[in-house]
């Protein structure tokens, strides 16, 4: 590789990095640390590496130290492993005080792992992106030895996309009436078109989301992993938001695609799924009460933004309300975060999280119909389930207090359960 080329690349990113607007994130990376950051494509992902190299910089730092190489530039279509150590050469030749290593989006670069490890054991500071979770395979763990620390990226998340609008988020905002107007009104926008930062600059936001969408698939999973059918993939997605808040077994979806024509073997389709999850696109929720075989292959599926639902809705705002609960309780319990069904005691609860003895159902407003369904389910659990101690409905807009057959249930709003139940918690 030039070493001429790869200085123009750095200098050339020193400029945007000095240009970037960078609105706080939740992230909180230690300054001795060296990090492997990964998240769906546009998340934010290298703002944050501008921030930390901004800081470099305040701190005393140079920039002729800072050795941000961005794999996604087109001047490095041929970069390969072979090339690694001219990244070495080259900051060697731009400054005699150590480097710090930026490698951005570096996953397509084969053995990339490996380049990591040389940085930190030769007492390098180096932080890593990628857009795909086979950057935290156990092969690839096991290279890097606990050398790296990970921090996953996401899309804004409510409070962050309302500092990003300047828009105030404290307790006079949450129980003021101009203020609860403002917040609803925000989380309109919000649960409609999703958090993707780049997004908040267009009037069209869906168009932007839409080429985040097609990038993604077309980039980071087929073309990545070389997938032979992928319009199957593209009707796949399709079939899996139509799904969304219902569950979905491997044989339902293959049941699915099959209807219409798609061939698609059984065990392809599990690999599809793989991928697309690996690409952040999608995550599981699985149920708490189900045999081992019965969890693994009947998850509820959901997207990590509520904009990537939305290029495939028309009018179904109650699903988009339950996908962004999903996404925000699954930001703040991951894995912890269950549904609850049971053939046994007749219960479905939307979202279970057993160690926090919290049941939450999602409605988006407590007609008659609705209201029946919602409680009394709420109220089975409480009666088969002492350790439960916290039982919510989370709607659009209804708020109050319920008391059913002993039961005390929560009526909370959603962009109010978001804010003071879940973000107000410790940041990541």
């Amino acid at each position: 590789m030039n070493r001429e080329l790869l200085k123009h690349v750095i200098f050339d990113q020193h400029e945007v990095i000095r240009s970037a607007t960078i609105v706080p994130r939740r992230y909180h990376l230690d300054p001795q640390g060296n990090y492997v950051i990964t998240g769906l494509r546009r998340s934010g992902k290298s703002t944050l590496l501008y921030k930390v190299a901004r800081d470099l910089v305040r701190d005393g730092a140079a920039w002729n130290q800072i050795i941000y190489i961005n794999f996604e530039d087109e001047r490095l279509a041929e970069f390969t492993s072979a090339d690694f150590n001219d990244i070495l050469l080259a900051q060697s030749e731009l400054s005699d005080r150590e480097g710090y290593f930026f490698l951005d989006e570096v996953q397509n670069i084969e053995g990339w792992e490996k380049f990591a490890r040389r940085l930190t054991d030769s007492g390098r500071r180096a932080y890593i992106t990628g857009s795909n979770a086979k950057m935290l395979s156990s092969q690839i763990e096991t290279t890097l030895g606990g050398r790296f620390l990970v921090k996953h990226v996401t899309p804004y998340r409510f409070d962050e996309y309302l500092d990003a609008l300047g828009k105030s988020r404290d307790e006079a905002a949450l129980y003021s009436t101009s203020g609860r107007g403002a917040l609803s009104a925000a989380f309109d926008s919000f649960y409609t078109y999703g958090g993707f930062p780049e997004s908040l600059r267009y009037e069209a936001p869906r168009e932007y989301v839409e080429s985040v969408y097609q990038k993604v698939l077309l980039g980071d999973v087929v073309a990545r992993n070389n997938v032979r059918n992928p319009q199957a993939m593209r009707v796949l997605v399709k079939k899996v938001a139509e799904t969304v808040h219902n569950e979905a077994s491997f044989s339902s979806l293959h049941g699915m695609l099959k209807g219409i024509g798609y061939g698609l073997s059984k065990a392809a389709l599990i690999e599809y799924l793989g991928m697309i999850e690996e690409a952040y696109l999608l995550f599981v929720v699985k149920n708490a009460t189900a045999k081992f075989v019965e969890r693994e292959g009947s998850p509820k599926y959901y997207f990590s933004d509520n904009g990537l639902l939305n290029l495939f809705l028309v009018n179904k705002e109650p699903v988009l309300l339950e996908n962004e609960i999903a996404v925000a309780m699954h930001d703040v319990y991951g894995d912890a975060l269950c549904y609850l069904k049971s053939a046994k005691n007749g219960i479905d609860v939307d979202f279970y999280v057993p160690e926090r003895g919290l049941a939450v159902q999602v409605a988006y407003s407590l007609s008659e119909s609705a209201r029946s369904r919602e409680i009394d389910n709420l109220v089975k659990l409480a009666k088969v389930d002492d350790a439960v101690n916290r039982l919510v409905i989370v709607t659009k807009e209804d708020e109050g207090d319920l008391d059913v057959e002993g039961a005390h249930i929560e009526v909370i709003p959603a962009w109010k359960f978001i804010l003071r139940d879940l973000y107000s918690q410790p940041s990541a």
